[in-house]
């Protein structure tokens, strides 16, 4: 199927890695196509933040190309599948309070609302991503700024940024062009938590030995955090009925012919 829109199908001025930004339909989600690729998922040599959760460091070749979230989905674009009010200065705000359950319920409307299969990324697909080609703990680098992205507290605990969800794409892009994949809000992913990444999977596929696991995966971290709490490799869970102000999602589609 092809998408019914199409934004640009050159490159992002200043970006690297797209073939073109589209939506599969006009009122759903901008999305980013991806190509296959490899990359070490979880924890960068001698990055001082990194914990047991993002060990060992591993390769991934993810094989298939697919499409993510340009944006995380904002509360305009989840008010179309639940009738949620908003005001007009929240309707491009990424979407908050939102729980694994229910976004897998916006995925499977959205899906029906055009045709494609959409869903939650995997959790190294998430990671690949956020790299974009990077090795370094941030996409700016080994440091983050609040010019960078969207957190609160420096590392020394100091109230450095605004204490609220800004606009999507208010911050500077990554080197795929896609926006807020660090801070603003946490964002779901496909897979079961486990405290570890000890045999997780190598080719991007979504993690799950359970039929209905007791806790799902976050990324990205969120407009309340330290910036440790943004870095590429970290990783959190929640119980997936559990809303939080500060979590949120974006969708993914796995490219035909891939």
């Amino acid at each position: 199927m092809k998408p019914t829109e199409v934004v640009t199908m050159s490159q992002l001025e200043g970006t690297t890695g797209i073939s073109r930004v589209w939506r599969p339909a006009l009122h759903l989600p901008e999305l980013v196509d991806l190509a296959p690729g490899r990359f070490f998922m979880g924890e960068q040599s001698h990055d001082k933040f990194a914990n047991n959760t993002e060990r060992p460091s591993h390769p991934v070749e993810i094989k298939h190309a697919f499409a993510l979230g340009r944006f995380p989905v904002t509360v305009a674009e989840f008010a179309r599948f639940d009738g949620r009010a908003y005001a007009d200065h929240e309707a491009n705000l990424p979407v908050a309070g939102v729980s694994w359950l229910e976004a897998q319920a916006y995925c499977e409307w959205a899906g029906a609302e055009c045709g494609w299969h959409l869903r939650l990324p995997s959790e190294a697909e998430w990671e690949y991503a956020c790299r974009a080609g990077t090795e370094e703990p941030f996409p700016s680098g080994w440091t983050l700024t609040p010019t960078d992205a969207n957190f609160w507290y420096d590392e020394s605990g100091w109230k450095v940024g605004l204490g609220r969800r800004t606009p999507v794409g208010a911050y500077p892009a990554n080197r795929f062009g896609l926006y807020d994949m660090n801070g603003n809000v946490c964002e779901w992913v496909q897979d079961e938590w486990h405290t570890s990444l000890e045999n997780a999977p190598i080719d991007g596929r979504a993690w799950q030995t359970s039929a209905e696991p007791a806790l799902r995966v976050l990324r990205g971290g969120a407009w309340d955090y330290l910036p440790r709490l943004l870095r590429n490799c970290w990783r959190d869970f929640l119980e997936p009925a559990v809303r939080r102000d500060n979590v949120g999602f974006r969708i993914a589609i796995t490219l035909p012919h891939s």
